[in-house]
């Protein structure tokens, strides 16, 4: 076990609120941008695409990924499918968006300027029956 010296008068108190820096490298900040975008509208984050760049000091994200969709025979059979889905494709980009900026900055520590995020391609939720 390790003691913690503590000074025994204020003149000798450490400033603690300066300890150095931690750099996320580029690479690790891209692998959680990918994870936050896949995890917010349900694909692999292998399928993300990160782009990563500075405004003012301040980092700007761009998203290139697809989006989960339920199939055009689920939404006529059903139309209340697309608001028990999150809503339409482009609400949920809105929301994947705040929630990018909100997770990433608060696992990262880093200002975000802006997060653009562009929709490649539609990923088909086919129906599943249950047994």
């Amino acid at each position: 076990m390790t003691a913690v010296a503590t000074p025994e008068r204020a003149s000798e108190a450490v400033d603690l609120t300066d300890r150095g820096r931690n750099r996320v490298t580029a690479k690790a900040l891209t692998r959680v941008v990918a994870a936050v975008t896949a995890d917010a509208l349900g694909v692999k984050a292998s399928r993300v695409g990160v782009g990563l760049s500075d405004d003012k000091g301040l980092l700007v994200l761009t998203v290139t990924t697809p989006i989960r969709v339920a199939s055009l025979t689920r939404v006529h059979a059903a139309p209340g499918v697309v608001e028990r889905s999150g809503g339409t494709i482009v609400d949920r980009a809105a929301r994947a968006q705040e929630t990018i900026r909100e997770r990433v900055s608060a696992l990262t520590g880093s200002q975000i300027a802006r997060v653009t995020v562009k929709l490649s391609a539609a990923d088909i939720q086919e129906e599943e029956r249950v047994r």
